[in-house]
């Protein structure tokens, strides 16, 4: 189940909700100190145990396609560019995945549609004691769960909600809300965590404080400001008066037709059109594709992914926008 998939409630402003946590076990070195023969060890525990619990083993045979796992939010840039032993376990149907030996040794994490950050926490916390029952976990009284960053010390745990926010962008109020919320403890990131941008006015919004606080206090935090961010979107998109908004309305009906019709699409300007087909689709005045299947596109539409997915990989830049828009107009046509 992955981030784009939002057949959830409030799928047009809340994309997906995500908890994560970080674990190690006791009696191994941390980060960069892990050596690759306990490396090795520690996946080999680790998918002895999930594999008979519907985990699948994944281990990128390529560049490419640890790209594609980026792309999908399965696995961190860090991991996709580690060389030392790493692995990847899946359950895609209730929407796990675990990385292995990334900064920490196991990265437990689960992925909802809508606003579902309570029960993805419920279900991660069911992967977690079965982690806990058959491995010794760092853990301290006085710092909680011992992580290879002083970060996540504490619960160890991120939680974050993925938004789709193009009225508040517009508006020029993103910036006024990252202040707000880091005053505090929450952050707003773009669509790929720290340090990327917020592509098709997408946003991460997730916690920053992990030590002296419970879990269930830090998902309550992020759950009421989720639903404030919310009304504050929906607010500014009843705003938006087609017949007063002649510019927004032509924009729209263009990106539209672009997707429909174009011969070449490069990956940047997909995102910038899809920004504004998802708004038109959540004001009513795109009727010819839904919320779905456009962010089904989004995904399956990035560089690593288009070609991962062709019978014949794409030699070139331009053979992979060929193929791009190739599959968009295929969508519109279901």
């Amino acid at each position: 189940m992955a981030w784009y998939n939002t057949s959830g409630k409030d799928k047009d402003i809340v994309v997906s909700s995500r908890v994560r946590f970080a674990r190690n076990l006791s009696g191994y070195a941390f980060g960069d100190r892990l050596d690759d023969k306990h490396a090795t060890e520690i996946i080999e525990k680790a998918e002895a145990l999930l594999s008979p619990n519907g985990f699948e083993k994944v281990v990128p045979t390529s560049d490419l396609e640890a790209a594609s796992y980026v792309e999908k939010h399965y696995v961190s840039r860090e991991f996709a560019e580690k060389k030392h032993p790493h692995a990847l376990m899946i359950n895609e149907p209730c929407g796990y995945a675990v990385m292995l030996c990334e900064e920490d040794h196991m990265r437990l994490q689960c992925i909802l549609p809508g606003l579902s950050l309570d029960e993805a926490y419920a279900s991660l916390c069911k992967l977690d004691d079965l982690i806990d029952e058959h491995f010794d976990i760092a853990y301290d009284e006085t710092l909680g769960y011992l992580t290879h960053c002083p970060t996540n010390l504490g619960t160890g745990m991120r939680a974050s909600v993925m938004m789709f926010l193009p009225a508040l962008t517009m508006s020029g109020k993103i910036r006024e809300l990252s202040s707000q919320l880091s005053k505090i403890g929450l952050t707003i990131r773009g669509l790929y965590g720290e340090g990327t941008a917020a592509d098709g006015s997408l946003y991460q919004i997730s916690n920053q404080v992990t030590l002296g606080i419970t879990e269930e206090d830090t998902l309550k935090k992020l759950s009421d400001v989720i639903r404030q961010i919310k009304e504050s979107e929906l607010s500014l998109r009843k705003l938006i008066d087609p017949e007063r908004n002649p510019e927004l309305v032509d924009r729209i009906c263009r990106a539209e037709g672009t997707l429909k019709h174009a011969f070449l699409l490069s990956s940047g300007e997909f995102i910038s059109l899809y920004a504004s087909v998802r708004l038109g689709i959540s004001l009513g005045l795109v009727t010819s594709l839904s919320l779905e299947t456009l962010d089904e596109l989004f995904v399956l539409s990035m560089p690593a992914t288009l070609m991962l997915s062709a019978e014949t990989p794409p030699k070139n830049e331009k053979e992979r926008d060929l193929l791009r828009a190739k599959r968009i107009k295929e969508a519109f046509h279901r």
